[in-house]
């Protein structure tokens, strides 16, 4: 079974940038397509970014296309989130998925979660 650690978390100003980091345990990480998921106090789970096995197919959510950026490092088993021109409203948890198959924008279809790493933009 697959363990997810996110890292990359941090406390930021509006208009800066960060990269979030997801390490994967197992060496069979080809085998998952990812996701980006966050959740913001008294909010439920909202979908931010998937990939493909192998990042051929990529999506997002309305709310960070063009601002934000999911790829992956398959011989380094770490999925990354770079996140530009971050806005208040993107302050949350963040949390990284896997799952067989297609990449999908409903947590619910994902298997295996991380704990989450924490992102707070102040205005």
């Amino acid at each position: 079974q697959v363990q997810l650690k996110e890292s990359g978390g941090a406390l930021v100003q509006a208009g800066d940038s960060l990269t979030l980091s997801c390490a994967a345990s197992e060496r069979t990480f080809t085998s998952y397509a990812m996701g980006w998921f966050r959740q913001a106090p008294g909010k439920g789970r909202e979908f931010v970014a998937a990939m493909s096995s192998w990042g051929h197919t990529t999506f997002y959510a309305v709310s960070v296309k063009g601002r934000f950026t999911i790829s992956r490092d398959n011989a380094k088993n770490t999925l990354y989130l770079l996140m530009n021109s971050v806005r208040p409203a993107d302050t949350a948890m963040y949390y990284c998925a896997a799952k067989t198959s297609s990449p999908s924008r409903s947590s619910s279809l994902y298997d295996h979660w991380g704990q989450g790493t924490q992102v707070t933009v102040s205005s």
